[in-house]
């Protein structure tokens, strides 16, 4: 998106510095940071405004500076007062130039994918444009909303919470018209204190929704199907139950995980394949079917969509290594509803022995131990071993090592026809383990 630097100071009640220059998006990554780019230098564990240089020699245009903070730099700097708030500020700006087909996705499972697949749906009919990675707090979100394209159709952007208020702060950035809840489950319980309170806090996203908008609610799921309540939009349902609005049946998998099945929606039906992989995917699928669908975009289409969506990195990537060894690598975060779906996908592969590399499931509160041995028992019961990296609540029936290396060279006696999953949450950077089988 093209400001001039006089737009943005307006935008974040700033005070431009220097010449009124053209300005094509935004970075808050020196290493990353385009030709043209505002660099917006963040204060956190490190001030942001220490790399204003390298990003003036990577062609950034121009910068915020919190005030008093000016580098001594030969760019245009506009002055303000917190450079995260501004941030805010110019997303919401940007927002002002998008049309209403804004769509927010939360919940505490499936976010990322659903909106990968609904980003891919919606590119068949509509100049789509979605959150990069995970881009999903204060920072990441207004950060997709200004780097959109000028001409961007249909915006996607997921929006994740660490406390009660933070959907609610994303939702005043971002204006959705259309709101997608995945599951409520219990993750963050260490911030949240208990699932009722994710809960509350995932449904401020209907609750922002105008009356005109859409709410897309997991019939399954009975905390999110009860935010049909909090909101004046129009309610959407999807789900496997016969119930749901936008259904999926027949559903099978193929050799390498990926599912098929029957699409049932109110616009029609249709036999859809997807290109993601994993029986756990076909609720998200439904979900990005349900809001694409209201949107106006067919239902044939969203098949080619589905089929064709490329879902952000280290999840459920199936590749075979030089050795014959089958590696599942969905070591982009973990939690017990997301770890059951891989260890039920890895039992599901065609192999000899099925071993899990697992690390620590992060922020589970005073549950956290019971939920690792409850992994470890699912893992047993489904024939799979498992390799517990730096993560002693696994309990006695996991085999246990210290760190990356060790977790390696366990799997030195693999053969060609067995599988490993790696999973962990993303502290534990556990896809260094698959990198390592794959060479």
């Amino acid at each position: 998106m093209q400001f001039r630097a006089s737009e943005i100071a307006a935008a974040v009640n700033g005070r431009l510095v220097g010449d009124d220059v053209e300005i094509s998006g935004v970075g808050i990554d020196s290493r990353s940071v385009q030709a043209g780019q505002l660099f917006v230098p963040i204060v956190a564990a490190r001030d942001g405004h220490e790399f204003v240089s390298s990003a003036q020699s990577a062609g950034a245009a121009a910068y915020l500076s919190s005030e008093g903070s000016l580098p001594h730099v030969a760019l245009p700097a506009i002055t303000v007062t917190d450079t995260a708030a501004a941030l805010a500020d110019l997303g919401a700006a940007a927002r002002d130039r998008l049309p209403d087909r804004v769509v927010g996705v939360t919940g505490s499972v499936g976010k990322t994918s659903t909106k990968d697949l609904l980003a891919g749906a919606l590119a068949t009919t509509f100049r789509a444009t979605a959150s990069e990675k995970s881009f999903n707090n204060e920072l990441g979100l207004p950060l997709t909303l200004a780097n959109a394209p000028a001409d961007t159709e249909a915006v996607v952007v997921e929006m994740g919470a660490r406390g009660i208020g933070h959907i609610d702060l994303l939702c005043s950035i971002a204006r959705p018209t259309v709101g997608v809840v995945t599951r409520v489950e219990g993750v963050h319980l260490e911030l949240f204190g208990d699932i009722d309170a994710v809960a509350r806090a995932k449904g401020e996203l209907v609750e922002s929704l105008p009356v005109d908008g859409l709410a897309v609610l997991n019939a399954d799921d009975e905390r999110v199907a009860a935010m049909a309540e909090r909101t004046d939009a129009g309610v959407l349902t999807f789900g496997l139950g016969s119930t749901a609005d936008v259904r999926a049946s027949d559903v099978v998998l193929d050799d390498e995980l990926r599912a098929s099945f029957r699409l049932h929606t109110p616009w029609g039906d249709a036999d859809i394949a997807l290109g993601a992989r994993g029986e756990h995917q076909v609720p998200n699928a439904l979900a990005a079917v349900a809001a694409a669908g209201w949107l106006g975009v067919p239902v044939d289409r969203m098949a080619d969509g589905l089929r064709g969506a490329s879902l952000s990195g280290l999840r459920m990537d199936l590749v075979t290594s030089p050795a014959g060894v089958l590696v599942l690598n969905d070591a982009y975060n973990a939690n017990p509803t997301s770890m059951a779906a891989a260890l039920r996908s890895l039992a599901v592969l065609d192999a000899g022995r099925r071993v899990a590399v697992l690390g620590t499931m992060g922020e589970l509160g005073a549950g956290s131990a019971a939920a690792h041995l409850s992994v470890a028992e699912q893992a047993r019961d489904l024939g799979v071993e498992v390799i517990a990296v730096d993560a002693p609540d696994y309990g006695e029936s996991a085999r246990h090592v210290p760190d990356v290396d060790s977790a390696v060279a366990a799997l030195a006696d693999l053969e060609a026809g067995d599988a490993v999953l790696v999973k962990a949450s993303r502290a534990a950077a556990l896809e260094r383990v698959a990198q390592a089988l794959l060479g």
